[in-house]
């Protein structure tokens, strides 16, 4: 027995060993402003908007602005749903850009997701279900400034919240909170490549609710993304750190 765990502890040792010598790490410092808004039409239905400029160096650099829109049902007060559209606009940052080619792109999406929402003692949960069809902008070649053609990706995302009051046992108006969650994101379908594993992200984060109208929220926000290409025969992943800061309105 001892032989067997000394054996599998050793091809443990060398298999994480190789994966770590065949992978190349790009590091970024990231700084992410969010708004999110929800206008009601109905006690069922409303509409859902989103804008984050996220930027690269902290605040110097384009890293990516993101559009997003949907119409949310709510059946009840633990579960909701929305469809909706994205438009995302991706630049050159990093050593290692997401485009082979080093120039910024398109992508158009339509989203499906599901949230349920739960509480125990303090504890507020959120899990949240997404499934994403994506068109991603590529070049054909490289003096063209614009794409010229668009590759279909699917992606599914499954995102876990905690909110925590920090004073009392409920988040009211005029309550500080505090927030963590963690976000996985996988690739698939037929053009899928390396990036099996799209992105994983975790924020911890201090809020405040001003009143049911407002909130906000700002903290530490970590980003992993593995690139859908290999550099030199060798898979790249992004290790992106940096600050998340956020305004949530419901009108």
């Amino acid at each position: 027995m001892k032989k067997i765990l000394l054996a599998a502890f050793l091809s443990l040792f060398t298999i994480l060993s190789f994966a770590q010598n065949t992978r190349i790490t790009d590091r970024n410092t990231i700084g992410w402003l969010a708004y999110s808004g929800t206008i009601r039409l109905d006690q069922k239905l409303s509409i859902h908007t989103e804008l984050q400029l996220r930027r690269d160096r902290l605040i110097s650099d384009p890293q990516q602005n993101l559009f997003r829109t949907g119409i949310n049902y709510t059946l009840n007060n633990k579960l909701s749903l929305r469809a909706g559209y994205a438009l995302a606009e991706t630049y050159n940052y990093g050593d290692i850009p997401l485009n082979n080619l080093g120039k910024q792109f398109t992508e158009h999406r339509i989203y499906q997701m599901a949230t349920l929402n739960d509480k125990s003692g303090i504890f507020e949960f959120s899990h949240r279900f997404m499934l994403e069809q994506r068109w991603i902008g590529r070049y054909t070649n490289a003096s063209l400034t614009k794409e010229d053609d668009f590759v279909y990706w699917n992606r599914m995302r499954y995102m876990f919240r905690t909110n925590i009051p920090l004073k009392g046992r409920t988040i009211a108006d005029k309550t500080p909170y505090l927030a963590i969650y963690d976000e996985i994101m996988i690739g698939f379908g037929k053009n899928v490549n390396e990036n099996i594993f799209d992105q994983n992200r975790l924020a911890i984060l201090l809020g405040y609710r001003l009143s049911a109208k407002a909130r906000i929220e700002g903290g530490y926000l970590n980003q992993i993304a593995q690139l859908s290409r290999e550099v030199n025969g060798r898979n790249v992943f992004q290790d992106n750190k940096g600050i998340l800061l956020s305004t949530i309105l419901n009108f």
